[in-house]
């Protein structure tokens, strides 16, 4: 659970303080998890959106590596993401200060306008060259699950978590991806592999979102059987996050994932001498 301005403490806010003036007022975050703190602040000379970790026993943990991979792309993405504006850490805690984006949560549905926008903006995602700041590897990161590293291998830069939350589109038509916190290199099909979902959740049958990503070239050339490992593994893990952690979230998310195996593997994950797969979720 994230918390309050007022649970930062009183160093860190001061360094926030110091880069943005006085805070007067807060908007948290209307969605996601990665950070323990995510607001946009709104002070005398304008709005930042600002997401804050905290250290654990004086080590990075996981949402400050998420954070610190964040800052590390962010400079390199911006025709894609707003700008990271600065960083602070003080009190055992890392802040980063983000442009504030004025606009609304994208909307995947079938006939939405957006989906020529998702799908322009994945084809320039796709061939913007991947830079060095992202070192975090398809091999490392999902390998050990899908039992062949080798097809996950690639240069190209992902996003990996395209979800219509963090798809904002501002008045004038103008696209921005935010949460870069698992921007991986890998092969390109990954992306749309975990697209996928997300277009599901929106309303899509599994069918008409793999006709979707039929789009992207590199879904098409894609290995087969390595597409089937990924879907085998990713919904494997869902399935048993949910048994585990009663969440609504990861029950959806479940949900979601079953119904992209069982149209994929043509059955349940597990069946029909498919190989069950622990997968690590987008998420840290």
């Amino acid at each position: 659970m994230r918390c309050d301005w007022t649970d930062l403490p009183g160093e860190i806010r001061e360094e926030i303080e110091a880069r943005t003036g006085p805070v007067g007022s807060i908007t948290p975050a209307p969605a996601g998890d990665h950070a323990d703190f995510a607001a946009t602040v709104h002070t005398a000379g304008g709005r930042t959106f600002i997401k804050a970790a905290r250290k654990l026993a004086g080590r990075d943990g996981p949402e400050v590596m998420s954070l610190r991979r964040e800052a590390a792309v962010l400079p390199h993405v911006a025709r894609f993401a707003p700008r990271l504006l600065w960083q602070a850490e003080a009190g055992g805690w890392l802040a980063l200060g983000i442009e504030h984006i004025d606009g609304r949560r994208a909307d995947f549905s079938r006939g939405s306008p957006d989906l020529e926008v998702l799908a322009e903006t994945v084809h320039h995602l796709q061939s913007t060259p991947c830079p060095s700041a992202v070192t975090l590897s398809a091999e490392r990161r999902w390998g050990k699950f899908t039992g062949e590293a080798g097809s996950l291998s690639g240069d190209t830069l992902l996003h990996t978590d395209l979800n219509e939350d963090n798809f904002i589109i501002t008045p004038d038509g103008r696209a921005y991806l935010v949460d870069w916190a698992f921007t991986t290199r890998g092969a390109a099909w990954l992306e749309p592999m975990m697209l996928l979902p997300w277009l599901i959740d929106a309303g899509h049958s599994p069918q008409e979102a793999e006709e979707w990503v039929c789009r992207f070239p590199a879904w098409l050339q894609a290995p087969s059987a390595a597409i089937d490992m990924f879907t085998a593994g990713f919904a494997a893990w869902w399935q048993d996050a949910a048994r585990t952690r009663p969440e609504a979230w990861i029950a959806r998310r479940a949900d979601v994932a079953g119904r992209w195996a069982a149209h994929r593997l043509k059955g349940p994950p597990g069946e029909g001498g498919r190989t069950s797969l622990w997968m690590e979720p987008d998420r840290h």
